[in-house]
């Protein structure tokens, strides 16, 4: 329950400061940075050498492929039966194929599942949806704002990304025997920032500007991010037979709210960048309920 708490704790706070502290306007750039390459490499490089490998581990990077794809095909069927905009399907796309696995998916998880559900949920991120955020969101928000992508840039970003550069040497580490005691307690210690820091940041950046006409286009998205995916993936993983401990964090990573990135990927592609934002918004205080419910239903 304190973990809980301390999660919605950090981003109400966000959002009291953004609104009436009048923050530096790089408050939450420069947060992210520490949090994307500091704080989450850290935690990457103290969980991931002691973490033992079981060959089910695909599950957790194919499922956050599916959430992406399957929302790729729906809202590209949905779009031509309700006569969308290119850049109303691109960005629903985006912002409901790609979840929040870590800023909000990493405290979440801890919170309800513990140090040892986040050590699954890094695999389910970086080998999962950052994957498909570098490489098929790069493609979707090229092909629908009528830009080019490059091979050569997607293979740079995700070659340089640094939780995913931790996340390659973090392995090794574990196959050579692990970290010595006082560095890794110096990552540990690094990687405690992460929580309070990234959901404060994601408070820093809440925004709701929800408009007429919009109604259909947000219950759709939402319907399929924060439902119809943990479903998918949960049925998927029943049938193939995935371990417990691997289906849960799977299906929770999959439920989780739409993905900062991916709203911000949409504005630079000029591809509904408000209603992106709106969907992400309200995806954020919805899933701060229905991932807790679906974790409740996953234990019964």
């Amino acid at each position: 329950m304190s973990a809980l708490l301390l999660l919605v704790a950090c981003l109400v706070l966000g959002v009291l400061v953004a609104r009436f502290a009048h923050p530096p306007a790089t408050l939450s750039q420069g947060l992210n940075w520490w949090v994307i390459n500091v704080a989450l490499s850290a935690l990457v490089l103290h969980l991931i050498p002691t973490l033992r490998f079981d060959w089910q581990f695909w599950f957790l990077s194919v499922s956050q492929w599916v959430v992406f794809l399957g929302a790729w095909a729906v809202f590209a069927t949905l779009g031509r039966a309700l006569h969308w905009s290119p850049a109303r399907i691109g960005a629903m796309t985006l912002v409901c194929g790609l979840g929040n696995t870590a800023f909000i998916g990493f405290p979440m998880i801890e919170a309800l599942r513990g140090r040892e559900g986040v050590k699954l949920a890094l695999v389910a991120d970086q080998l999962g949806c950052f994957l498909a955020l570098a490489i098929g969101g790069t493609i979707v928000a090229a092909l629908y704002s009528g830009k080019s992508a490059s091979a050569k840039a997607v293979a740079r970003r995700v070659l340089t990304f640094p939780p995913f550069v931790s996340l390659v040497f973090g392995i090794v580490v574990g196959l050579l025997g692990g970290w010595p005691q006082p560095v890794d307690v110096v990552f540990d210690r690094l990687g405690a920032t992460l929580v309070p820091i990234a959901l404060f940041s994601v408070g820093l950046q809440f925004r709701l500007q929800f408009r007429p006409g919009q109604a259909a286009a947000v219950v759709l998205a939402l319907g399929w991010k924060l439902a119809l995916a943990p479903v998918v993936i949960w049925l998927a993983g029943l049938a193939i037979g995935v371990s417990d401990a691997i289906l849960t964090i799977a299906v929770l990573e999959s439920a989780m709210a739409p993905m900062i990135s991916a709203a911000i990927l949409a504005e630079q592609n000029d591809l509904e960048p408000q209603l992106a934002n709106t969907v992400l918004g309200i995806g954020i205080v919805l899933s701060l309920v229905t991932v807790p419910l679906a974790d409740f239903l996953l234990r019964h």
